[in-house]
Protein backbone atom coordinates (compact mmCIF):
# COMPACT_ATOMS: atom_id res chain seq x y z
CA UNK A 1 0.00 0.00 0.00
CA UNK A 2 1.20 3.51 -0.76
CA UNK A 3 -0.69 5.76 1.67
CA UNK A 4 -1.47 9.35 0.76
CA UNK A 5 0.83 12.04 2.10
CA UNK A 6 -1.52 12.88 4.99
CA UNK A 7 -1.40 9.37 6.42
CA UNK A 8 1.99 8.14 5.16
CA UNK A 9 3.76 9.30 8.31
CA UNK A 10 1.29 7.31 10.40
CA UNK A 11 1.66 3.97 8.61
CA UNK A 12 3.01 2.41 11.81
CA UNK A 13 -0.27 3.41 13.47
CA UNK A 14 -2.36 2.08 10.59
CA UNK A 15 -0.71 -1.33 10.81
CA UNK A 16 0.55 -1.69 14.40
CA UNK A 17 2.15 -4.87 15.74
CA UNK A 18 0.96 -5.94 19.20
CA UNK A 19 3.67 -7.18 21.54
CA UNK A 20 3.42 -10.49 23.43
CA UNK A 21 1.72 -8.92 26.45
CA UNK A 22 -0.81 -7.07 24.29
CA UNK A 23 -1.58 -10.27 22.37
CA UNK A 24 -2.32 -12.10 25.62
CA UNK A 25 -4.62 -9.24 26.67
CA UNK A 26 -6.44 -9.33 23.35
CA UNK A 27 -6.93 -13.10 23.50
CA UNK A 28 -9.27 -12.66 26.48
CA UNK A 29 -11.76 -10.84 24.24
CA UNK A 30 -11.78 -13.19 21.23
CA UNK A 31 -15.19 -14.39 20.01
CA UNK A 32 -14.03 -17.95 19.36
CA UNK A 33 -11.06 -20.30 19.17
CA UNK A 34 -8.16 -19.74 16.84
CA UNK A 35 -8.57 -21.07 13.28
CA UNK A 36 -5.94 -22.29 10.87
CA UNK A 37 -6.18 -21.46 7.14
CA UNK A 38 -4.26 -23.14 4.31
CA UNK A 39 -2.10 -21.12 1.94
CA UNK A 40 -4.20 -18.78 -0.24
CA UNK A 41 -7.43 -19.82 1.51
CA UNK A 42 -9.99 -17.04 1.86
CA UNK A 43 -10.25 -15.75 5.43
CA UNK A 44 -12.92 -13.15 4.64
CA UNK A 45 -14.35 -11.74 1.41
CA UNK A 46 -15.00 -8.24 0.09
CA UNK A 47 -18.62 -7.45 0.88
CA UNK A 48 -18.93 -10.17 3.54
CA UNK A 49 -21.53 -9.20 6.14
CA UNK A 50 -20.33 -9.36 9.74
CA UNK A 51 -16.79 -10.42 8.83
CA UNK A 52 -14.80 -10.46 12.09
CA UNK A 53 -11.46 -8.81 12.66
CA UNK A 54 -8.68 -11.42 12.83
CA UNK A 55 -5.61 -11.31 15.09
CA UNK A 56 -2.75 -13.17 13.39
CA UNK A 57 -0.98 -15.67 15.67
CA UNK A 58 1.08 -17.45 13.02
CA UNK A 59 1.74 -16.95 9.31
CA UNK A 60 0.15 -14.01 7.54
CA UNK A 61 -3.06 -12.62 6.02
CA UNK A 62 -2.84 -10.81 2.66
CA UNK A 63 -5.40 -7.97 2.49
CA UNK A 64 -6.81 -6.76 -0.83
CA UNK A 65 -9.21 -4.07 -1.99
CA UNK A 66 -11.17 -3.58 -5.19
CA UNK A 67 -9.56 -1.10 -7.56
CA UNK A 68 -12.29 -0.21 -10.02
CA UNK A 69 -14.69 -2.91 -11.20
CA UNK A 70 -12.50 -5.88 -12.03
CA UNK A 71 -9.09 -5.26 -10.52
CA UNK A 72 -7.92 -6.15 -7.04
CA UNK A 73 -5.01 -4.37 -5.42
CA UNK A 74 -3.02 -5.46 -2.35
CA UNK A 75 -3.34 -3.23 0.70
CA UNK A 76 -0.96 -4.87 3.15
CA UNK A 77 0.22 -8.14 4.61
CA UNK A 78 -0.66 -8.68 8.27
CA UNK A 79 1.88 -10.72 10.21
CA UNK A 80 1.99 -12.09 13.74
CA UNK A 81 0.55 -9.60 16.25
CA UNK A 82 -1.42 -7.63 13.66
CA UNK A 83 -5.20 -7.39 13.42
CA UNK A 84 -7.29 -7.08 10.26
CA UNK A 85 -10.26 -4.85 9.55
CA UNK A 86 -11.37 -1.24 9.59
CA UNK A 87 -14.35 0.71 10.96
CA UNK A 88 -16.96 -1.60 9.41
CA UNK A 89 -15.77 -4.42 11.66
CA UNK A 90 -16.99 -2.44 14.69
CA UNK A 91 -20.57 -2.41 13.44
CA UNK A 92 -20.74 -5.72 11.58
CA UNK A 93 -21.26 -4.04 8.22
CA UNK A 94 -20.10 -5.60 4.92
CA UNK A 95 -16.34 -5.71 4.67
CA UNK A 96 -14.72 -3.20 2.32
CA UNK A 97 -11.58 -5.33 1.95
CA UNK A 98 -10.90 -9.05 1.66
CA UNK A 99 -8.24 -11.28 3.14
CA UNK A 100 -6.63 -14.61 2.32
CA UNK A 101 -3.96 -16.64 4.06
CA UNK A 102 -0.38 -16.02 3.00
CA UNK A 103 1.89 -18.48 1.18
CA UNK A 104 2.58 -20.36 4.42
CA UNK A 105 -1.02 -20.27 5.65
CA UNK A 106 -2.04 -18.61 8.91
CA UNK A 107 -3.55 -19.13 12.34
CA UNK A 108 -5.74 -16.33 13.62
CA UNK A 109 -8.22 -15.42 16.37
CA UNK A 110 -11.64 -13.96 15.40
CA UNK A 111 -13.20 -10.88 17.00
CA UNK A 112 -16.84 -10.36 15.98
CA UNK A 113 -18.26 -6.82 16.37
CA UNK A 114 -19.45 -7.28 19.97
CA UNK A 115 -16.15 -8.76 21.12
CA UNK A 116 -14.12 -6.20 19.16
CA UNK A 117 -16.03 -3.42 20.95
CA UNK A 118 -15.46 -5.21 24.25
CA UNK A 119 -11.72 -5.14 23.53
CA UNK A 120 -11.90 -1.38 22.84
CA UNK A 121 -13.61 -0.69 26.15
CA UNK A 122 -12.04 -3.44 28.29
CA UNK A 123 -8.41 -2.67 27.53
CA UNK A 124 -7.54 1.00 27.26
CA UNK A 125 -4.02 0.18 26.03
CA UNK A 126 -4.80 -2.33 23.28
CA UNK A 127 -8.16 -0.72 22.51
CA UNK A 128 -6.55 2.63 21.72
CA UNK A 129 -4.00 1.03 19.38
CA UNK A 130 -6.60 -0.99 17.49
CA UNK A 131 -9.21 1.79 17.33
CA UNK A 132 -6.70 4.23 15.87
CA UNK A 133 -5.65 1.65 13.28
CA UNK A 134 -9.23 0.94 12.17
CA UNK A 135 -9.97 4.65 11.74
CA UNK A 136 -6.74 5.43 9.87
CA UNK A 137 -7.31 2.54 7.48
CA UNK A 138 -10.73 3.93 6.57
CA UNK A 139 -9.20 7.40 6.12
CA UNK A 140 -6.57 5.94 3.82
CA UNK A 141 -9.22 4.24 1.65
CA UNK A 142 -11.27 7.44 1.45
CA UNK A 143 -8.30 9.59 0.48
CA UNK A 144 -7.31 7.14 -2.25
CA UNK A 145 -10.91 7.16 -3.54
CA UNK A 146 -10.96 3.40 -3.85
CA UNK A 147 -11.61 0.19 -2.02
CA UNK A 148 -15.32 0.72 -1.71
CA UNK A 149 -18.26 1.68 -3.89
CA UNK A 150 -17.93 2.25 -7.65
CA UNK A 151 -20.24 4.78 -9.35
CA UNK A 152 -20.54 4.65 -13.14
CA UNK A 153 -22.11 7.53 -15.02
CA UNK A 154 -21.55 11.12 -16.14
CA UNK A 155 -19.12 12.85 -13.74
CA UNK A 156 -20.58 16.03 -12.30
CA UNK A 157 -24.19 15.08 -13.06
CA UNK A 158 -26.78 15.78 -10.36
CA UNK A 159 -27.26 12.13 -9.40
CA UNK A 160 -23.55 11.42 -9.15
CA UNK A 161 -22.99 14.53 -7.03
CA UNK A 162 -25.84 13.38 -4.77
CA UNK A 163 -24.47 9.86 -4.41
CA UNK A 164 -20.90 11.06 -3.86
CA UNK A 165 -22.16 13.50 -1.24
CA UNK A 166 -24.07 10.80 0.61
CA UNK A 167 -21.21 8.30 0.56
CA UNK A 168 -18.59 10.87 1.51
CA UNK A 169 -20.63 12.23 4.42
CA UNK A 170 -21.25 8.65 5.52
CA UNK A 171 -17.50 8.05 5.55
CA UNK A 172 -17.48 5.51 2.68
CA UNK A 173 -14.72 5.40 0.06
CA UNK A 174 -16.00 5.69 -3.49
CA UNK A 175 -14.72 6.10 -7.03
CA UNK A 176 -16.46 7.51 -10.14
CA UNK A 177 -15.93 5.94 -13.57
CA UNK A 178 -17.02 7.84 -16.68
CA UNK A 179 -19.56 5.71 -18.56
CA UNK A 180 -18.34 7.14 -21.87
CA UNK A 181 -14.57 7.47 -21.60
CA UNK A 182 -13.46 4.99 -18.92
CA UNK A 183 -12.83 1.53 -20.37
CA UNK A 184 -14.21 -0.40 -17.39
CA UNK A 185 -17.21 1.89 -16.99
CA UNK A 186 -18.10 1.74 -20.68
CA UNK A 187 -17.74 -2.06 -20.73
CA UNK A 188 -20.10 -2.46 -17.76
CA UNK A 189 -22.73 -0.22 -19.35
CA UNK A 190 -22.52 -2.16 -22.62
CA UNK A 191 -22.59 -5.56 -20.90
CA UNK A 192 -25.67 -4.73 -18.85
CA UNK A 193 -27.29 -2.86 -21.74
CA UNK A 194 -28.56 0.07 -19.68
CA UNK A 195 -30.04 3.22 -21.12
CA UNK A 196 -28.69 6.69 -20.33
CA UNK A 197 -31.80 7.22 -18.19
CA UNK A 198 -30.68 4.29 -15.98
CA UNK A 199 -27.40 6.00 -15.10
CA UNK A 200 -25.65 6.26 -12.79
CA UNK A 201 -24.91 2.67 -11.85
CA UNK A 202 -23.63 1.84 -8.38
CA UNK A 203 -21.54 -1.29 -7.86
CA UNK A 204 -21.50 -2.30 -4.21
CA UNK A 205 -18.48 -4.10 -2.65
CA UNK A 206 -20.34 -7.44 -2.89
CA UNK A 207 -20.77 -7.00 -6.66
CA UNK A 208 -24.45 -6.00 -6.67
CA UNK A 209 -25.25 -3.44 -9.40
CA UNK A 210 -27.92 -0.79 -8.77
CA UNK A 211 -29.48 1.37 -11.49
CA UNK A 212 -29.93 5.05 -10.63
CA UNK A 213 -30.45 4.22 -6.95
CA UNK A 214 -31.73 6.40 -4.15
CA UNK A 215 -29.54 7.04 -1.12
CA UNK A 216 -31.71 4.57 0.81
CA UNK A 217 -31.10 1.84 -1.78
CA UNK A 218 -27.35 2.43 -1.71
CA UNK A 219 -27.34 2.35 2.09
CA UNK A 220 -29.19 -0.98 2.08
CA UNK A 221 -26.71 -2.45 -0.42
CA UNK A 222 -23.75 -1.31 1.68
CA UNK A 223 -25.28 -2.49 4.94
CA UNK A 224 -25.19 1.04 6.37
CA UNK A 225 -28.78 0.74 7.58
CA UNK A 226 -29.05 -2.13 10.07
CA UNK A 227 -32.10 -4.36 10.43
CA UNK A 228 -33.76 -3.08 13.60
CA UNK A 229 -35.38 -5.79 15.72
CA UNK A 230 -38.99 -4.71 16.48
CA UNK A 231 -38.93 -6.79 19.67
CA UNK A 232 -36.16 -4.70 21.23
CA UNK A 233 -37.09 -1.91 23.62
CA UNK A 234 -34.18 0.55 23.74
CA UNK A 235 -33.37 2.74 26.70
CA UNK A 236 -32.82 5.71 24.38
CA UNK A 237 -33.88 6.41 20.79
CA UNK A 238 -32.19 9.49 19.33
CA UNK A 239 -33.67 11.15 16.25
CA UNK A 240 -30.91 13.04 14.47
CA UNK A 241 -27.21 12.24 14.00
CA UNK A 242 -25.80 15.75 14.12
CA UNK A 243 -23.40 16.93 16.86
CA UNK A 244 -26.15 16.97 19.53
CA UNK A 245 -27.48 13.52 18.69
CA UNK A 246 -24.04 11.93 18.36
CA UNK A 247 -22.92 13.45 21.67
CA UNK A 248 -26.00 12.04 23.39
CA UNK A 249 -25.30 8.64 21.80
CA UNK A 250 -21.69 8.57 23.01
CA UNK A 251 -22.52 9.54 26.58
CA UNK A 252 -25.60 7.33 26.86
CA UNK A 253 -23.95 4.24 25.36
CA UNK A 254 -20.76 4.72 27.41
CA UNK A 255 -22.91 4.68 30.54
CA UNK A 256 -24.44 1.34 29.67
CA UNK A 257 -27.74 2.43 28.13
CA UNK A 258 -28.99 0.69 24.97
CA UNK A 259 -29.05 3.34 22.23
CA UNK A 260 -30.31 3.63 18.68
CA UNK A 261 -29.69 6.71 16.51
CA UNK A 262 -31.81 7.42 13.43
CA UNK A 263 -31.25 10.07 10.76
CA UNK A 264 -32.97 10.57 7.43
CA UNK A 265 -29.82 11.73 5.60
CA UNK A 266 -26.33 11.12 6.99
CA UNK A 267 -24.23 11.67 10.08
CA UNK A 268 -23.11 15.18 10.97
CA UNK A 269 -26.25 17.22 10.34
CA UNK A 270 -25.66 20.73 9.02
CA UNK A 271 -22.36 20.88 10.88
CA UNK A 272 -21.18 17.92 8.79
CA UNK A 273 -21.16 20.19 5.75
CA UNK A 274 -18.90 22.81 7.37
CA UNK A 275 -15.53 22.99 5.64
CA UNK A 276 -13.72 24.10 8.80
CA UNK A 277 -14.92 24.86 12.32
CA UNK A 278 -12.30 27.03 14.01
CA UNK A 279 -14.06 28.11 17.21
CA UNK A 280 -14.69 24.64 18.64
CA UNK A 281 -12.88 24.09 21.94
CA UNK A 282 -9.77 21.94 21.73
CA UNK A 283 -9.12 22.36 17.98
CA UNK A 284 -7.00 25.53 17.66
CA UNK A 285 -6.20 24.82 14.00
CA UNK A 286 -9.83 23.96 13.22
CA UNK A 287 -11.56 20.75 12.18
CA UNK A 288 -13.98 20.01 9.36
CA UNK A 289 -17.54 19.21 10.28
CA UNK A 290 -17.23 15.86 8.53
CA UNK A 291 -14.11 14.92 10.51
CA UNK A 292 -15.75 15.92 13.79
CA UNK A 293 -18.86 13.91 12.96
CA UNK A 294 -16.75 10.93 11.89
CA UNK A 295 -14.91 10.88 15.21
CA UNK A 296 -18.16 11.07 17.15
CA UNK A 297 -19.68 8.33 14.98
CA UNK A 298 -16.76 6.00 15.69
CA UNK A 299 -16.98 6.74 19.41
CA UNK A 300 -20.67 5.88 19.41
CA UNK A 301 -19.96 2.59 17.60
CA UNK A 302 -17.18 1.81 20.05
CA UNK A 303 -19.61 1.95 22.97
CA UNK A 304 -22.24 -0.13 21.20
CA UNK A 305 -24.77 2.41 19.89
CA UNK A 306 -26.73 1.33 16.81
CA UNK A 307 -26.78 3.97 14.09
CA UNK A 308 -29.29 3.74 11.24
CA UNK A 309 -28.99 6.12 8.26
CA UNK A 310 -30.64 7.13 6.07
CA UNK A 311 -33.84 6.17 7.87
CA UNK A 312 -36.67 8.66 8.17
CA UNK A 313 -38.80 8.86 11.29
CA UNK A 314 -42.32 9.56 10.07
CA UNK A 315 -43.83 10.41 13.45
CA UNK A 316 -43.91 9.78 17.18
CA UNK A 317 -46.96 7.80 18.28
CA UNK A 318 -48.79 10.20 20.60
CA UNK A 319 -51.69 7.94 21.61
CA UNK A 320 -52.61 9.24 25.05
CA UNK A 321 -54.66 6.11 25.68
CA UNK A 322 -51.47 4.10 26.17
CA UNK A 323 -50.39 3.33 29.75
CA UNK A 324 -48.08 6.10 30.97
CA UNK A 325 -44.98 3.90 31.19
CA UNK A 326 -45.44 1.96 27.95
CA UNK A 327 -42.51 2.24 25.53
CA UNK A 328 -42.59 5.25 23.23
CA UNK A 329 -43.05 4.27 19.57
CA UNK A 330 -41.36 5.86 16.55
CA UNK A 331 -43.06 5.08 13.22
CA UNK A 332 -40.70 4.32 10.32
CA UNK A 333 -41.32 3.61 6.61
CA UNK A 334 -42.94 0.31 5.57
CA UNK A 335 -44.93 0.08 8.82
CA UNK A 336 -41.79 -0.55 10.86
CA UNK A 337 -41.46 0.63 14.44
CA UNK A 338 -38.76 1.47 16.96
CA UNK A 339 -39.70 1.21 20.62
CA UNK A 340 -37.83 3.00 23.38
CA UNK A 341 -38.27 4.02 27.00
CA UNK A 342 -37.10 7.55 26.19
CA UNK A 343 -36.74 9.62 23.03
CA UNK A 344 -34.23 12.41 22.41
CA UNK A 345 -35.20 14.79 19.61
CA UNK A 346 -32.02 16.08 17.95
CA UNK A 347 -33.45 16.46 14.45
CA UNK A 348 -31.94 19.90 13.96
CA UNK A 349 -33.12 22.11 11.15
CA UNK A 350 -33.85 21.96 7.43
CA UNK A 351 -32.05 24.17 4.93
CA UNK A 352 -34.13 27.25 4.18
CA UNK A 353 -34.97 27.70 0.51
CA UNK A 354 -35.37 31.26 -0.79
CA UNK A 355 -38.30 32.18 -3.00
CA UNK A 356 -36.51 32.05 -6.36
CA UNK A 357 -38.40 30.81 -9.45
CA UNK A 358 -37.30 27.33 -10.65
CA UNK A 359 -34.93 26.88 -7.71
CA UNK A 360 -35.86 23.21 -7.25
CA UNK A 361 -34.94 22.46 -10.88
CA UNK A 362 -31.32 23.44 -10.24
CA UNK A 363 -30.84 21.73 -6.88
CA UNK A 364 -27.97 19.31 -7.43
CA UNK A 365 -27.42 20.81 -10.89
CA UNK A 366 -25.60 23.98 -9.86
CA UNK A 367 -27.41 24.95 -6.65
CA UNK A 368 -26.01 23.55 -3.38
CA UNK A 369 -26.77 24.03 0.30
CA UNK A 370 -23.30 22.99 1.44
CA UNK A 371 -19.72 23.26 0.19
CA UNK A 372 -17.89 19.97 0.41
CA UNK A 373 -14.72 18.97 -1.49
CA UNK A 374 -17.05 17.44 -4.11
CA UNK A 375 -18.63 20.82 -4.92
CA UNK A 376 -15.25 22.52 -4.70
CA UNK A 377 -13.86 20.26 -7.43
CA UNK A 378 -16.88 20.91 -9.65
CA UNK A 379 -16.50 24.70 -9.53
CA UNK A 380 -12.69 24.79 -9.74
CA UNK A 381 -11.58 27.92 -11.60
CA UNK A 382 -15.12 29.19 -12.22
CA UNK A 383 -17.18 32.22 -11.13
CA UNK A 384 -19.61 31.37 -8.31
CA UNK A 385 -22.01 33.08 -5.93
CA UNK A 386 -22.77 32.37 -2.29
CA UNK A 387 -25.78 33.74 -0.41
CA UNK A 388 -25.64 34.06 3.37
CA UNK A 389 -23.99 36.02 6.16
CA UNK A 390 -23.70 33.57 9.05
CA UNK A 391 -20.63 31.68 10.25
CA UNK A 392 -21.42 28.65 8.08
CA UNK A 393 -21.48 30.93 5.05
CA UNK A 394 -18.20 32.52 6.11
CA UNK A 395 -16.52 29.13 6.51
CA UNK A 396 -17.73 28.15 3.05
CA UNK A 397 -16.38 31.36 1.49
CA UNK A 398 -12.94 30.82 3.03
CA UNK A 399 -12.97 27.21 1.81
CA UNK A 400 -14.15 27.93 -1.75
CA UNK A 401 -12.36 31.18 -2.60
CA UNK A 402 -8.86 29.69 -3.16
CA UNK A 403 -10.38 27.20 -5.60
CA UNK A 404 -12.58 29.46 -7.75
CA UNK A 405 -11.94 32.28 -10.20
CA UNK A 406 -14.24 34.74 -8.43
CA UNK A 407 -16.81 34.52 -5.63
CA UNK A 408 -19.76 36.89 -5.18
CA UNK A 409 -20.87 36.98 -1.54
CA UNK A 410 -24.48 38.17 -1.35
CA UNK A 411 -25.86 39.32 2.01
CA UNK A 412 -28.82 41.33 3.24
CA UNK A 413 -27.00 43.11 6.08
CA UNK A 414 -23.40 44.08 6.87
CA UNK A 415 -21.36 41.05 7.93
CA UNK A 416 -20.59 42.54 11.35
CA UNK A 417 -24.22 41.93 12.35
CA UNK A 418 -24.17 38.19 11.66
CA UNK A 419 -20.65 36.78 11.36
CA UNK A 420 -17.69 36.22 13.72
CA UNK A 421 -14.92 38.79 13.35
CA UNK A 422 -12.18 36.27 12.54
CA UNK A 423 -14.14 35.17 9.47
CA UNK A 424 -14.91 38.76 8.42
CA UNK A 425 -11.21 39.60 8.57
CA UNK A 426 -10.27 36.53 6.59
CA UNK A 427 -12.85 37.23 3.88
CA UNK A 428 -11.67 40.84 3.61
CA UNK A 429 -8.18 39.56 2.80
CA UNK A 430 -9.38 37.38 -0.08
CA UNK A 431 -8.67 39.20 -3.38
CA UNK A 432 -11.25 37.30 -5.45
CA UNK A 433 -14.30 37.84 -3.22
CA UNK A 434 -16.77 40.66 -3.92
CA UNK A 435 -19.23 41.54 -1.17
CA UNK A 436 -22.74 42.59 -2.25
CA UNK A 437 -24.67 44.08 0.71
CA UNK A 438 -28.43 44.49 0.31
CA UNK A 439 -28.45 42.44 -2.88
CA UNK A 440 -30.62 39.38 -3.58
CA UNK A 441 -30.94 36.78 -6.32
CA UNK A 442 -34.28 36.98 -8.13
CA UNK A 443 -33.81 34.65 -11.11
CA UNK A 444 -31.85 31.65 -12.39
CA UNK A 445 -30.92 30.67 -15.94
CA UNK A 446 -30.25 27.31 -17.54
CA UNK A 447 -32.06 23.97 -17.64
CA UNK A 448 -32.02 20.67 -15.80
CA UNK A 449 -30.09 18.86 -18.49
CA UNK A 450 -27.13 21.26 -18.67
CA UNK A 451 -27.47 22.79 -15.21
CA UNK A 452 -27.23 26.36 -13.97
CA UNK A 453 -25.75 28.89 -16.41
CA UNK A 454 -26.43 32.24 -14.74
CA UNK A 455 -28.30 34.29 -12.14
CA UNK A 456 -30.00 37.67 -11.93
CA UNK A 457 -29.11 39.96 -9.00
CA UNK A 458 -31.41 42.72 -7.74
CA UNK A 459 -29.26 45.50 -6.31
CA UNK A 460 -30.12 47.92 -3.46
CA UNK A 461 -31.27 50.63 -5.91
CA UNK A 462 -33.75 48.21 -7.51
CA UNK A 463 -31.80 47.67 -10.70
CA UNK A 464 -30.97 44.15 -11.89
CA UNK A 465 -27.74 42.64 -13.12
CA UNK A 466 -27.12 39.34 -14.85
CA UNK A 467 -24.07 37.25 -14.01
CA UNK A 468 -22.91 34.10 -15.80
CA UNK A 469 -22.17 31.30 -13.34
CA UNK A 470 -22.58 27.55 -13.01
CA UNK A 471 -22.62 27.26 -9.21
CA UNK A 472 -24.71 28.94 -6.53
CA UNK A 473 -24.35 28.16 -2.83
CA UNK A 474 -27.19 28.97 -0.43
CA UNK A 475 -26.44 29.44 3.29
CA UNK A 476 -29.46 31.42 4.47
CA UNK A 477 -30.28 29.62 7.70
CA UNK A 478 -32.70 26.85 8.51
CA UNK A 479 -36.12 26.07 9.92
CA UNK A 480 -36.75 23.59 12.76
CA UNK A 481 -37.09 20.00 11.60
CA UNK A 482 -39.94 19.17 13.95
CA UNK A 483 -42.86 18.51 11.62
CA UNK A 484 -42.82 14.79 12.44
CA UNK A 485 -43.72 15.70 16.05
CA UNK A 486 -46.77 17.79 15.16
CA UNK A 487 -49.36 17.61 17.93
CA UNK A 488 -47.07 15.62 20.23
CA UNK A 489 -45.05 18.35 21.96
CA UNK A 490 -45.35 22.08 22.52
CA UNK A 491 -43.54 24.42 20.12
CA UNK A 492 -43.03 28.16 19.97
CA UNK A 493 -44.35 30.47 17.27
CA UNK A 494 -41.50 29.54 14.91
CA UNK A 495 -41.90 25.80 15.34
CA UNK A 496 -38.97 25.20 17.73
CA UNK A 497 -39.62 22.68 20.51
CA UNK A 498 -40.24 24.13 23.97
CA UNK A 499 -38.50 22.40 26.89
CA UNK A 500 -38.20 22.83 30.63
CA UNK A 501 -41.87 23.02 31.58
CA UNK A 502 -41.45 20.16 34.04
CA UNK A 503 -38.61 19.48 36.49
CA UNK A 504 -36.17 18.44 33.77
CA UNK A 505 -34.74 21.34 31.79
CA UNK A 506 -34.47 19.49 28.46
CA UNK A 507 -37.70 17.52 28.68
CA UNK A 508 -40.54 18.53 26.38
CA UNK A 509 -44.21 18.83 27.29
CA UNK A 510 -44.45 15.05 26.83
CA UNK A 511 -42.90 12.88 29.53
CA UNK A 512 -39.72 10.99 28.56
CA UNK A 513 -39.34 12.97 25.32
CA UNK A 514 -36.37 15.37 25.35
CA UNK A 515 -35.17 17.96 22.83
CA UNK A 516 -31.60 19.19 22.27
CA UNK A 517 -29.60 21.19 19.75
CA UNK A 518 -30.90 23.46 16.99
CA UNK A 519 -34.46 22.09 17.10
CA UNK A 520 -34.92 23.26 20.70
CA UNK A 521 -36.39 26.70 21.40
CA UNK A 522 -33.85 29.00 23.01
CA UNK A 523 -30.80 26.88 22.17
CA UNK A 524 -27.54 28.49 21.14
CA UNK A 525 -26.95 27.63 17.49
CA UNK A 526 -23.34 26.53 17.84
CA UNK A 527 -21.71 23.11 17.53
CA UNK A 528 -20.21 23.30 21.01
CA UNK A 529 -23.59 24.17 22.54
CA UNK A 530 -25.23 21.25 20.74
CA UNK A 531 -22.57 18.85 22.01
CA UNK A 532 -23.01 20.21 25.53
CA UNK A 533 -26.75 19.63 25.45
CA UNK A 534 -26.14 16.12 24.11
CA UNK A 535 -24.02 15.38 27.17
CA UNK A 536 -26.37 17.10 29.64
CA UNK A 537 -29.52 15.35 28.44
CA UNK A 538 -28.19 11.90 29.37
CA UNK A 539 -28.26 12.75 33.07
CA UNK A 540 -31.91 13.73 32.68
CA UNK A 541 -32.63 10.50 30.81
CA UNK A 542 -31.25 8.59 33.79
CA UNK A 543 -33.69 10.46 36.05
CA UNK A 544 -36.62 9.55 33.79
CA UNK A 545 -35.57 5.90 33.64
CA UNK A 546 -35.14 5.77 37.41
CA UNK A 547 -38.64 7.20 37.88
CA UNK A 548 -40.01 4.49 35.57
CA UNK A 549 -38.20 1.78 37.51
CA UNK A 550 -39.44 3.14 40.82
CA UNK A 551 -43.06 3.18 39.63
CA UNK A 552 -42.72 -0.36 38.28
CA UNK A 553 -41.32 -1.58 41.60
CA UNK A 554 -44.14 -0.01 43.58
Amino acid sequence: MTPSDSVASREHQMFPVLDAEQIETAKRFASGPARTFAADEHVYAIGELGAPAWLVLAGSIEVIRRDGLTHETPITSHGVGQITGEVNQLAGRPSIAGGRAGSNGCTALPFDPAHLRALMVGSADVGEVVMRALILRRVGLIEQGSGGTVIVGVPGSADIVRLQGFLTRSGYPNIVLDAASDEEGRALVERIGVLRADLPLVVCPNGTVLKRPTDVEVAACLGITPDLDPAIVYDVAIVGAGPAGLAAAVYAASEGLSVVVLDERAIGGQAGASARIENYLGFPTGISGQALAGRAFNQALKFGAEIAVPLEVARLDCDDARPADDPLVLALPDDKRVRSRTVIVASGARYRRPDIPDLAMFEGAGVSYWASPIEARLCEGEEVALVGGGNSAGQAVVFLAPRVKHLHLIVRRPLAATMSKYLIDRIAALPNVTLHVGTEIVGLEGDRATGLSGATFRQPDGSTKQCAMRHLFLFIGADPNAGWLQGCVDTDGKGFIVTGKATLALQTSRARVFAIGDVRAGSTKRVAAAVGEGAAVVAQVHVALADMAERAAS
